[in-house]
């Protein structure tokens, strides 16, 4: 795929998306792909782990030198590899449209009848923004083949998987394919200069519902009325909530929420 400069297959890597910064700090243009059946030591925002067993979910990073983007307008590169991944989940699973929904600001729901439950966790990393050689890193977990019943037990509420959605396997490699050719689109128009912010903006699932956040300043609930496409920000009444500023964002109105 002419899209990749460089694309590799790991059985098993600490994380992806360190292979991938690395491969930028080594010179390797963009975009690069990294994918892996296991991960060691995979991560979240703020920290957090991200596990899943061998086979159980499709993982993997991209790499970008977004010097053709605004600094402040790269938190769109990881908007379209989320806007990608959630129309090729329901291409590849047979999904409605719409099924899989955004959680500002980095995961990927299904919001149904049991409550809203966490399908895959993005995550954005950058270095030198502003500067000579600015570098993104995106990566992504996707749980596809996961059987329920072998859900963590601390999870088992909160959680799904393509296999739960649909009742059968997913082929990883037609998501990653299908994936990839949705990305290269999506990043095409962007460094024309389009986002697809309507398509992005109507994903979440968000929008006119009580949020709890969660910061430095303690917890708040508040009605999120939208997002808002030009800055990437969380959009609470006539205020603007940026990723930095807080450390969880949670459903207030549903018990099952993911983490």
């Amino acid at each position: 795929m002419t899209f990749l400069a460089r694309s590799e297959r790991f059985s098993v890597v600490g994380s992806t998306n360190d292979v991938v910064r690395a491969w930028l700090a080594d010179g390797t243009p963009e975009v690069c792909l990294a994918v892996a059946s296991e991960q060691s030591a995979g991560r979240g925002r703020e920290g957090r782990t991200w596990v899943a067993p061998p086979g159980a979910a499709l993982l993997l990073s991209l790499g970008f030198r977004p010097d053709w983007l605004a600094p402040e307008s790269v938190w769109r590169v990881a908007a379209i590899v989320s806007l990608a991944m959630a129309d090729a989940a329901e291409v590849v699973a047979g999904l409605p449209d719409g099924t899989v929904r955004l959680k500002w600001p980095n995961d990927l729901v299904v919001d149904g009848g049991s409550g809203v439950r966490k399908l895959a966790g993005v995550l954005g990393e950058t270095d030198g923004l502003g500067m000579a050689d600015p570098r993104a890193v995106v990566g992504i977990g996707i749980n596809t083949g996961w059987d329920e019943a072998a859900f963590p037990p601390t999870l088992a509420r909160s959680m799904t998987s393509l296999r739960a959605l649909t009742g059968r396997p997913v082929d990883d490699d037609l998501l990653l394919a299908t994936f990839l050719r949705g990305l290269e689109a999506h990043a095409a128009g962007l460094r024309a200069g389009r986002f697809d912010g309507a398509a992005w903006s109507a994903r979440q699932v968000t929008t006119d519902r009580l949020v709890r956040l969660e910061g430095p300043g303690g917890p708040e609930t508040v009605r999120a009325t939208g997002v808002d496409a030009a800055t990437g920000a969380l959009l609470v009444g006539d205020r603007q909530v940026f990723v930095g500023e807080i450390t969880h964002v949670r459903l207030a109105d549903t018990i099952t929420e993911a983490v």
